[in-house]
């Protein structure tokens, strides 16, 4: 789905596909007609943008064959879909009956990590629009806090270097540009906008920059106007925009089994207290812990977008909003490449639970238009 900003730039909004756990490419072509078409139709849009998320063997399929990204392009085309940025957060297996902190493997200091996204990297330069004025890859900061010390550190640092000499490899043999975006996430080595200009301080920001995930800022509990300013000063370009909401607490005490119902074993689900006062690397830990019941919480559970959870919880729209606000509001859009990312639809409390594909469907069309919308109020149009 595409906009445009008054600024003249098209804005690119996209619905992210890590919420199916298809991980070959005849899975991939089937949730493409289980999902995607059927929500550009209710949209009524002529043409639906896609964060399309590839696990590493399919992607490694898809990079050495040639002939197999020409089918997925046509496979696109024919259904009036669209990949101008890819999701290259997981590695594999998103969708295993419990993902946890193994989400974060390999880091960026395992060579494999680097062959993935210049993977993403060479099959997304054959999936982008002629029109397309980039591509875009949304990726890990960097790893998960621990363990990290000099020597992973330095084997990241090089790897950042090698993924801009591949990137800039790529446009000289494609003429396309593909730049990758760092994700700040509760727990990483980058967990917010501060720590991500400290850490990406030295890298190539032709190449790369940050990926703005509002549920993961309201989880840091960072002001959105704020966190975009501290980006500019440091240079560090906005080159994606995760389109979320987290889950909040405002008095864990009262809510306590209403909140408990959202406790699962799939995905992390890291609270931090107001302020980010006091950190927990996932909600049982949080809920076992009595003194934290006294302060509200901001809870790493994407929610849907256009549907508040089940009172007394309520979710960060204000936060998205002001980022959004912050991002493409203003005369100028700080960021063109925009993905709506609930991947937890499945492990919602049951009541809460799409029954089937369609009504997944339906939901997430919900949420797109949904964003569509706030984005319209913001000055960007059709």
């Amino acid at each position: 789905m595409r906009l445009q900003h008054p600024d003249g730039q098209t804005v690119h909004l996209a619905y992210g596909t890590n919420v199916h756990p298809a991980e070959d490419l005849a899975g991939i072509l089937q949730q493409l007609e289980t999902y995607a078409t059927p929500m550009r139709e209710r949209l009524g849009t002529d043409v639906l943008g896609l964060g399309l998320w590839l696990g590493a063997a399919v992607a490694s399929e898809l990079a050495a064959d040639p002939e197999a990204r020409r089918r997925l392009r046509r496979e696109l085309d024919a259904r009036g879909l669209e990949v101008v940025t890819l999701n290259g957060f997981p590695y594999r297996e998103f969708h295993a009956p419990v993902v946890k902190r193994a989400v974060y493997s390999p880091d960026w200091a395992d060579p494999a990590r680097l062959r993935y996204t210049l993977d993403l990297a060479r099959i997304l330069v054959d999936l982008l629009p002629d029109d397309a004025a980039r591509g875009s890859i949304s990726t890990l900061p960097l790893g998960w806090r621990e363990p990290w010390d000099g020597p992973h550190a330095g084997r990241v640092l090089r790897a950042l270097d090698a993924l801009a000499q591949g990137l800039a490899g790529l446009e000289v043999l494609t003429g396309r540009v593909v730049r990758v975006a760092f994700e700040p996430e509760p727990g990483c080595i980058i967990e917010n906008t501060l720590q991500a200009t400290v850490h990406l301080a030295r890298v190539d920001r032709r190449w790369l920059g940050v990926c703005v995930d509002l549920a993961h800022l309201a989880c840091a509990w960072e002001d959105p106007v704020a966190a975009v300013q501290r980006l500019a000063r440091a240079g560090l370009p906005v080159v994606k925009v995760q389109v979320s909401a987290a889950l909040e607490v405002a008095d864990p005490g009262g809510a306590r089994e209403v909140v408990a119902r959202y406790a699962e074993p799939r995905f992390l689900h890291q609270t931090r207290t107001a302020g980010a006062r006091r950190a927990f690397d996932d909600l049982d830990e949080a809920l076992a812990d009595g003194e934290a019941a006294g302060q509200p919480w901001r809870v790493h559970y994407h929610v849907p977008l256009h549907a508040e959870p089940e009172p007394p919880l309520r979710s960060t729209i204000p936060v998205l909003r002001a980022g959004l606000g912050a991002l493409v509001g203003g005369p100028i859009a700080v960021c063109d490449h925009l993905e709506v990312e609930t991947y937890t639809w499945s492990v919602l409390p049951v009541e809460q639970r799409p029954a089937g594909p369609r009504e997944l469907a339906h939901g997430m069309a919900a949420e797109l238009a949904w964003s569509r919308d706030t984005l319209h109020d913001l000055g960007l149009k059709p």
